[in-house]
């Protein structure tokens, strides 16, 4: 079969719903005859005939009648695609930051919608919130307290969430038992600069579940130094959702935290009163179908400010 261009395909509909060569060739702009030809060109690559013709009427044939919402959805299809593409080509791209976890199919999902283009500067929660209100960044994926929100003028929706869990040294069997939240160690660094968003998530963990605060100031919550924290506690430690770029050492293994079972959010945040379409395609695109990511189960914890958190 001949390819067809969705020219002929249009020069389909309009005969198709004018029934009439000579009105749809005066609505199409172009010459009868050649209108004519067109659809017997079209006949002859789709191998049906569309339309039964003589000198008084035209009709569509059964055939044509069982192709012409076929065709008309596909020209629609043709004509978004197109707008898509408009949209594409005269916007500028949609700027976005993080701090150290994104989507994996985040191109993908926001080709169709806009061009996103990644920050390069990776930057902690706090910072790059503040950048998406001052208009540096478009979108950032951030932690975010429904606090900073309000104060900053951001909305957020739900884009991802890790479930946290503790680091300790290795016992001489291979069984790695579960432990409590309250049983655990969390590391606050006197960094303010890089880990005030940390800080406040563990201390709220420590307050309201029992969890024990070790005061640091070698910026290792994570890295090569934070399991040197893990050797020296008596406890296990919660990893951080940046979580280690290195296997754990086999001295170190990893427990699951239960009682409650612990979670960090992410956010994918814009200003409140955005309006720019294609900034707002990409919110959906990313954060349409996320679900629940399992923040919202009985034994399940957040921070009581938390966009997500339960209110009762």
């Amino acid at each position: 079969m001949a390819p067809v261009e969705l020219r002929q395909l249009r020069y389909f509909v309009a005969v198709a719903e004018e029934l009439n060569f000579g009105r749809a060739a005066e609505r199409l702009l172009i010459a009868g005859p050649s209108l004519s030809q067109q659809i017997k060109a079209l006949e002859r690559d789709l191998g049906v005939r569309l339309f039964d013709r003589d000198r008084r009427r035209v009709s569509l044939t059964p055939a044509g009648a069982a192709l012409l919402p076929h065709t008309r959805a596909l020209l629609d299809r043709a004509d978004d695609l197109k707008r898509r593409a408009g949209r594409l080509s005269g916007s500028q791209a949609v700027r976005l930051g993080y701090v150290n976890w994104l989507p994996p199919d985040l191109m993908s999902r926001t080709a169709a919608v806009a061009q996103v283009h990644i920050d390069a500067w990776v930057a902690p929660s706090h910072t790059q919130a503040a950048r998406v209100a001052d208009g540096s960044l478009d979108l950032a994926v951030c932690w975010a307290r429904t606090e900073d929100l309000r104060r900053l003028g951001l909305r957020a929706r739900l884009i991802g969430a890790d479930r946290l869990y503790a680091v300790s040294r290795g016992g001489d069997s291979g069984d790695v038992p579960e432990v409590t939240a309250r049983d655990t160690d969390v590391l606050i660094d006197d960094d303010l600069t890089a880990w005030a968003s940390w800080n406040a998530y563990g201390e709220e963990l420590a307050r309201t579940t029992g969890a024990r605060t070790v005061r640091i100031s070698d910026g290792a919550i994570t890295g090569p130094a934070f399991f040197d924290h893990v050797r020296r506690c008596t406890r296990p430690v919660v990893n951080s959702p940046k979580g280690q770029t290195s296997p754990l050492p086999p001295d170190l293994v990893r427990r699951e935290i239960v009682a409650p079972k612990v979670y960090w959010t992410w956010s994918l945040v814009r200003r409140e009163h955005e309006d720019r379409a294609g900034v707002l395609a990409v919110v959906d695109a990313l954060c349409e179908n996320v679900g629940e990511l399992g923040i919202h189960a009985p034994d399940a914890w957040l921070p009581a400010d938390d966009p997500y958190a339960l209110r009762g």
